[in-house]
């Protein structure tokens, strides 16, 4: 196999690869999801569910990915078309290829809201915030919200043109530790308020009769999301990885990071909230809401608000721009391997679809909010068919890429060369040819259903 004349970029080493692919998983999915999701299903048996799925679907997935780039040196459409030009394999490529072209200019709206409040909290404002009619104020504003927006799309951009080890690596290697401090203090902070322990033991102790069948599917769907799984993200890292890392090992490491900082974020906003609502799980509301309201009120109830309300922030901000730069590399990643375009040119062209896609989102709820898909703002209509409809069609795409195409063999040899044995390899042919794809099948299923109203999650 000969690799292409032009030296590919790579991390320099493990530790490089596991801050920045813990920073891609690492997002606004565990920091504002994780806890809603808990809080709605169950608690302590939902996180118990999630982290046995963690384990078993989500460490497949990310052998799979990463095994999947480091052997064929390629972002998802090199990566799928190296065993094969048939039409299946350029829609299972194309499809991992599109995902992060699509979540990354909402995802940098949600950014640019970020910098917004973080800005309020460090100027002192951060008492307006928590106004019921803050949010909804400032989101239906149009202008503001789109500069917010540039900021975060041009500073992520910034990143990923200074490159793989002087860009992302060192932008994760800096933000990754701080958001670990950050996350002890405030979760520390929170649980100690009155009223908070009710709130760790609802989240930590498993309690069987909350359990139902939607806690299964909400943490699967969860799981894939935060684990960024079937991005394209994990075979374009896994492109960057040296050939004596150990895959497995590394898998660990993102995995043990982000289910870390899901249960840290669960125990900085849960407990928090339950003081502030006298153990009312219902204020854990969805979304945006609850960063971007309730939060803010709970800051506010505190007495420390504004510190409290600048490290929080700081903390989501990281998140954020760290999962927004793997998506965006995702993206640049594909475009100068099938473009054959050099770093500076797909970097623009990335840069004008973010801004011209995230326009729609940043202004969906000002400007152009009579404009609906399906009865969605912009905004929710991609969030539902990245995640909804895209991303569990790519991992099923990817699942019998490896059963059917490549093979489990080739895998394991991909795993072995920075390892002497692929330990869990049971769990991991099990699950790639048999529970993966059903799993995602479920999830595709039943979040369509729920989109249509056919089902109520």
């Amino acid at each position: 196999m000969s690799h292409n004349h032009k030296q590919r970029s790579s991390f320099s080493g493990k530790l490089g690869f596991v801050l920045s692919a813990a920073g891609a998983s690492v997002g606004l999915g565990n920091i504002w999801r994780f806890p809603y999701l808990a809080a709605k299903y169950g608690g302590g048996i939902f996180l118990l569910i999630y982290i046995l799925l963690a384990l078993t679907f989500g460490y497949t997935m990310i052998i799979a990915e990463t095994s999947l780039g480091r052997m064929t040196g390629k972002s998802p459409v090199g990566a799928f078309h190296f065993f094969g030009k048939s039409i299946s394999l350029s829609i299972g490529g194309w499809l991992n290829a599109i995902i992060p072209i699509l979540i990354v200019p909402y995802y940098s709206v949600i950014g640019g809201w970020v910098i917004k409040y973080l800005v309020e909290y460090i100027t002192g404002h951060g008492d307006l915030l928590a106004f019921d009619e803050y949010f909804t104020s400032f989101i239906s504003d149009g202008i503001s919200t789109e500069i917010c927006f540039i900021i975060f799309a041009l500073f992520t951009l910034l990143i990923i043109y200074a490159g793989v080890r002087n860009g992302i690596e060192r932008v994760s290697r800096i933000m990754m530790p701080i958001l670990v401090v950050l996350s002890v203090i405030i979760a520390v902070y929170s649980i100690t308020r009155p009223g908070a322990l009710a709130g760790v033991k609802y989240f930590l102790v498993p309690n069987v009769q909350n359990f139902s069948w939607m806690t299964v599917v909400a943490a699967m769907g969860q799981m894939f999301y935060s684990l960024s799984i079937a991005m394209g993200i994990l075979i374009t890292f896994g492109s960057y990885m040296k050939k004596d890392i150990s895959i497995e090992d590394s898998t660990k490491n993102v995995e043990i990071f982000d289910t870390a900082i899901a249960i840290m974020a669960g125990l900085m906003i849960i407990p928090a909230v339950f003081a502030f609502s006298g153990g009312d799980p219902n204020t854990l509301k969805a979304g945006p809401s609850l960063m971007f309201i309730t939060i803010p009120k709970v800051f506010e109830s505190m007495g420390l608000g504004s510190a409290i309300g600048v490290l929080f922030f700081v903390l989501v901000l990281f998140a954020a721009i760290t999962s927004s730069i793997a998506l965006t590399e995702s993206a640049v990643s594909t475009f100068e391997d099938e473009l054959h375009w050099n770093r500076k040119k797909a970097t623009v062209i990335v840069g004008i679809i973010m801004i011209v896609l995230g326009s729609l989102s940043s202004l969906g709820y000002g400007p152009l909010a009579s404009v609906t898909i399906i009865g969605m703002q912009f905004l929710d209509f991609f969030d539902f068919l990245t995640n909804s409809v895209m991303m569990p069609i790519a991992a099923i795409a990817i699942s019998l890429l490896i059963s059917r195409v490549v093979g489990v063999d080739k895998i394991e040899e991909e795993v072995l060369h920075g390892e002497s044995r692929f330990r869990r390899k049971k769990v991991f042919v099990i699950m790639i040819k048999y529970l993966c794809p059903i799993f995602a099948v479920i999830i595709l299923i039943s979040s369509v259903a729920n989109a249509f109203g056919w089902i109520s999650m």
